[in-house]
């Protein structure tokens, strides 16, 4: 874990300062939804056609990290470095704790089985490296994560775990 220093001077005195270790992510994630992880190159040969292909096993684990307030994940959008864009247009809420999958392909959205499908058949996250971007309903940053298969993925699964 990285520790950033904040040096923080008392008024009184103008001389006596306190050091206080803060982890380093405090700062950078102030939201309760963070990626948790991602299946950024589907099991098999890539496939995208909508009836035979592949693309629903690739996802984004998108977690629910605060242990008191749920979040609905309407209006919040997610994107690759390339510009691709999904946007969560529907009431989807996730309980403390909780995940949601956003799948490629086709299929049947559920808060029971928490999955969202992006209704699209094209891959979205690239097999060799990307970046991926979570934005809020404001439109404030709320995780970001890049990644490379060579240095993000050690056991070469195609899964890369963030968060936990």
């Amino acid at each position: 874990m990285r520790i950033r220093l904040v040096a923080v001077t008392a008024a009184a005195t103008g001389a006596l300062t306190v050091l206080t270790a803060i982890p380093a992510h405090a700062a950078e994630y102030t939201s309760a939804l963070k990626i948790r992880g991602i299946q950024y190159d589907a099991p098999g040969s890539d496939s995208n056609s909508c009836s035979t292909g592949n693309t629903d096993e690739e996802y984004l684990a998108i977690k629910n990290y605060s242990s008191t307030k749920t979040v609905n994940l309407k209006g919040y959008v997610v994107k690759d470095k390339a510009g691709n864009r999904f946007e969560f247009t529907a009431n989807h809420y996730l309980q403390p704790g909780d995940y949601v999958k956003l799948r490629g392909g086709n299929g049947t959205d559920s808060d029971r089985n928490n999955v969202v499908y992006r209704d699209n058949c094209n891959f979205m996250w690239n097999n060799d490296k990307d970046t991926i971007y979570v934005y809020k309903p404001s439109g404030s940053r709320a995780d970001v994560h890049s990644y490379t298969k060579s240095g993000s993925d050690p056991d070469n699964n195609g899964y890369i775990k963030y968060h936990g």
